[in-house]
């Protein structure tokens, strides 16, 4: 799955080392080409593959979430009256 990024990130440092080592090439036109063709594309496509991870996360966090406020009350008192009213003596 990230023999694609891995590849393109060898390409990029190719690229940088031949900018950085040409006779009119220079090591900030290198380390610009470095992120501009490589880090920032990588970064990008690797958090839209990370996209349908994430989601099904989320949705597992919330599925779970769901089913513990579903799960009834250890104690078996409502949660409403948990302690009854105290009415003022005459």
């Amino acid at each position: 799955m990230y023999i694609i990024p891995i590849a393109w990130l060898y390409v990029a440092v190719m690229m940088s080392v031949a900018e950085a080592t040409a006779t009119n090439g220079s090591l900030l036109g290198a380390i610009i080409t470095l992120v501009l063709y490589g880090l920032l594309p990588v970064g990008l496509i690797l958090y839209f593959m990370g996209a349908p991870g994430r989601k099904r996360a989320i949705r597992a966090r919330e599925a779970a979430e769901l089913q513990a406020s579903l799960q009834p009350d250890a104690g078996g008192l409502t949660p409403t009256d948990a302690v009854p009213p105290v009415g003022k003596e005459p």
